[in-house]
C-alpha cells in the first residue's frame, strides 16, 4: 500500500485516478476525466484555455463498490498549463464544498488506497 513520505508537505492524499468530471466556467461546459484527485482539488485536461482565478462549478461521479456517488462543489482554477499535444491541463482548488461532499471524496480515496492505487500526496 502506498504511503506518504516524511518529507511530503501535502496534507491530503492525492491519487492518480481518472474520475469523470464536468466543469462549467464563463458560459463554457467541459466534460473530461481527472488525472489526479484529492479532497481539496483535481487536475485534469480540457480543450479550451481557462485563466487562473476563474471560478468553476464542479460535478463528479465517483465510482464506488456499491454505486456511483455524485459530488458537486465550486472551485477555482489555480494553474493552467499548455499541453504539448493539444489543449490545457488545469489544477482546480475546491474552495466551496460542503463537508459531506468532501467526506465522499475522502472515502473514495481511502477505498483506492486500501486497494493499492497510485498515491501522489496532496
Amino acid at each position: 500500500m502506498p504511503k506518504l513520505t516524511k518529507s511530503e508537505r501535502r496534507k491530503h492524499p492525492r491519487v492518480t485516478q481518472g474520475v469523470p468530471i464536468a466543469l462549467s466556467a464563463n458560459g463554457y461546459d467541459f466534460t473530461t476525466t481527472t488525472q489526479n484527485i484529492s479532497c481539496v482539488g483535481a487536475y485534469c485536461h480540457i480543450d479550451k484555455y481557462v485563466p487562473p482565478f476563474t471560478k468553476v462549478l464542479v460535478k463528479m461521479d465517483l465510482p464506488s463498490v456499491a454505486s456511483n456517488c455524485n459530488v458537486e462543489c465550486r472551485g477555482v482554477v489555480v494553474r493552467t498549463e499548455d499541453d504539448r499535444n493539444s489543449g490545457f491541463n488545469v489544477a482546480i482548488f475546491f474552495n466551496e464544498m460542503k463537508d459531506l461532499e468532501r467526506k465522499k471524496i475522502s472515502r473514495y480515496i481511502s477505498q483506492l488506497l486500501s486497494h493499492g492505487s497510485s498515491l501522489l500526496g496532496s
